[in-house]
């Protein structure tokens, strides 16, 4: 066998949503934190995030993620977030997923019953509790960063649709949040298809009227990502949420070909951002909880800590937890005859 790279990996889950983990073969990345190695594996070796998630190794719904050395005294390990498009700066279910990892496969070690450890993550420092039984991560809370809203009942136009009201909030990434009963559309699983085209036009929509970055990063913008919401259904939830992650560009001209895939999971930093909104309504405060529901009925769970302010805005610190899954593990390689490096995308499902 020849292979000119090989990369070590494993798969998991959080609440439906998988996440592959890059443990071993990765370059030596450039920076003086986990946000500018970020930016040097996107400027330099985006090849790695085409070759993982694209066929034939990937797929449209899979998201990955690479450990990297910290650079921050108080981390025990840094992580890259890559998804379809673009590199996030922060996500729940990748967290969840790599902190089962690290724990599960011994990367760090698990303390029974009970593992506290730091992640340094692009967005920065994530504190992180996680609960662990005969060797088994059985729950992850985390502190995530602060969250804000920035625009609340917006209006958008919407070539289809017309004027659509939206709330911008950041939990980790930009999110545009839609309520799925002004549109007519609920976020159930049979919906996907219908949800990821809707989504998709408002999202791209939004970003071009009401274009945001962060106050702390301006090299943060968006909204890059959507969260379709209703109101509860199951017992014991707030809230439902689809979040569409974009797997390719978006043409107005086009917009029945939009290019998107459902998160598996409730969404982790689409839940705080979802937060952060009823928090600055009135509807959440400090200390409550906020139970939300996803496309497949499993449930992540929220917490306003405490709250705080983000350059001019309002913020609250919330955590987040729920439950991650190994399902594989493999090393990945890339044959230097291989004429598809970058993996390939097809037209049918991408």
């Amino acid at each position: 066998m020849r292979a000119s790279r090989i990369l070590q990996a494993v798969d998991a889950h959080a609440e439906g949503e998988p996440g592959r983990v890059i443990t071993g073969g990765m370059p030596l990345l450039k920076g003086n934190s986990v946000f500018e190695k970020m930016q040097d594996m996107a400027q330099n070796h985006d090849d790695i995030r085409l070759q993982m998630l694209r066929e034939p190794r990937g797929n449209p719904g899979l998201c990955g993620n690479a450990i990297v050395p910290p650079c921050h005294p108080e981390a025990d390990a840094g992580f890259i977030i890559f998804e379809q498009t673009e590199y996030p700066p922060m996500s729940g279910s990748n967290t969840i997923c790599v902190v089962t990892v690290l724990l599960e496969t011994g990367i760090v070690q698990m303390q029974e019953p009970v593992t506290e450890l730091t992640l340094e993550a692009p967005a920065g420092l994530i504190k992180v509790r996680a609960d662990c039984r005969h060797g088994k991560v059985t729950r992850v809370t985390f502190k995530n960063v602060p969250a804000f809203a920035i625009h609340l009942d917006a209006p958008v136009e919407v070539a289809g649709l017309g004027t659509v009201k939206v709330d911008v909030a950041w939990g980790g990434m930009f999110f545009v949040l839609i309520n799925g009963e002004t549109i007519g559309l609920d976020p159930t699983a049979e919906n996907g298809a219908e949800i990821v085209r809707i989504s998709e036009a408002i999202r791209h929509a939004t970003a071009e009227q009401l274009p945001v970055q962060h106050p702390e990063n301006p090299e943060i913008t968006g909204p890059t990502i959507s969260n379709l919401w209703a109101p509860p259904i199951a017992e014991g939830t707030h809230g439902r949420g689809a979040i569409t992650i974009s797997t390719g560009t978006f043409d107005p001209a086009r917009p029945q070909d939009a290019s998107g895939i459902l998160d598996r999971s409730p969404c982790g930093t689409g839940t705080c951002a979802k937060m952060a909104v009823l928090h600055a309504r009135g509807l959440l405060g400090v200390g409550e909880d906020y139970v939300n529901a996803g496309p497949l009925g499993t449930t992540f769970t929220g917490r306003i800590l405490e709250t705080t302010t983000v350059g001019d805005h309002p913020a609250i610190i919330p955590s987040l937890s729920g439950q991650g899954w190994i399902y594989g593990l493999a090393s990945y390689t890339l044959d230097p005859s291989d004429p598809f490096p970058q993996g390939y995308t097809v037209g049918d499902m991408w």
